[in-house]
């Protein structure tokens, strides 16, 4: 049994023409971890399914060790959200419940490869004087 109903396939696949270049989702797990490593391969493989723009690559951290370093990837089980190029978004753990829909935007993000930002944020943004890292951390409680 998949982690997705057909309503929520559906759902995913009308998102998903908003899709304009192609994405990759690369996704970091290995047999040897917790279960939630096969988990986050089930529900990639299923998301990437929906949209033929949508690439799957899954990678084992321990066997793909330079991939996984130059993804900065530290913990399993991990995915990379590219388009045309890296943003450097990452989700680690399994992006389900609250952090799917997050994933769905993600993916139709790079996609875009412009962010949905006013003018005035692109401002704010271009003034900075140095690469910021942002983290957000989510739990169910």
């Amino acid at each position: 049994m998949g982690f997705l109903t057909t309503q929520d396939e559906q759902a995913v696949q009308k998102e998903f023409e908003k899709l304009t270049g192609p994405v990759t989702l690369s996704v970091f797990a290995s047999e040897l971890g917790s279960e939630n490593n096969s988990q986050v391969v089930a529900l990639i493989k299923e998301v990437g399914a929906l949209s033929d723009k949508i690439t799957v690559k899954v990678l084992n951290p321990y066997i793909e060790r330079d991939e996984t370093a130059a993804y900065g990837i530290s913990v399993t089980p991990a995915v990379a959200v590219e388009g045309s190029k890296d943003y450097g978004i990452r989700f680690l753990g399994v992006p389900a419940g609250y952090e799917f829909s997050n994933l769905i935007d993600a993916i139709i993000a790079v996609s875009r490869g412009e962010p949905q930002l006013k003018d005035e944020s692109k401002a704010a943004l271009a003034g900075l004087a140095q690469d910021v890292t942002i983290k957000v951390f989510a739990t169910p409680t």
